[in-house]
């Protein structure tokens, strides 16, 4: 593949990343302050550690696609694992709404459950194409099983808001 068509693809995977971190980051404009006034397990992290955090994780999805992407294109056995990744893209996406505009705690909870699935989904798929895409994955996993035990953990502490 041409050098520009791949420098065209990371940027393409990049922006798609970053555009659906808009738009739950829309769904969560007023997360810092609605986290401030949540009851929090004594665990539970500074507000300010979640941007960094997911900027990192989002990078790392969308260089993971991407070497799916430029080695395989939408052919074959990428073409299910790039459409398994598209999925979780939404229920990221979602979770965000759910929880921090809509205040949904119970729903949130069964949603990032389904996330969770999907990205270990993605993750055993890509592992088949492309292990080094697959392991760019691993810190998403473990940022969101530490997110739903938190997402868990918030719901029960504050039944009156969520």
């Amino acid at each position: 593949m041409p050098i520009m068509k791949q420098i065209g693809g990371l940027l393409a995977w990049l922006a798609l990343s970053f555009v659906v971190a808009g738009i739950g980051g829309w769904g969560s404009a007023n997360a810092p302050v609605f986290y401030r006034e949540l009851m929090l397990p004594g665990w539970a992290p500074p507000a300010w550690l979640f941007g960094p955090v997911w900027t990192a994780l989002y990078t790392m999805m969308a260089v993971s696609a991407w070497l799916i992407w430029r080695e395989f294109g939408f052919q074959g056995q990428a073409k299910r694992a790039l459409q398994v990744n598209f999925v979780q893209l939404g229920l990221n996406m979602l979770w965000s709404w759910l929880f921090f505009a809509w205040y949904l705690g119970a729903i949130s909870f069964v949603e990032i459950i389904l996330l969770w699935g999907t990205i270990v989904a993605t993750i055993v798929l890509y592992w088949r194409l492309n292990k080094a895409a697959a392991i760019l994955l691993l810190p998403y996993l473990a940022w969101v099983t530490f997110a739903a035990l938190l997402n868990f953990s918030i719901w029960q502490l504050n039944p009156g808001t969520l």
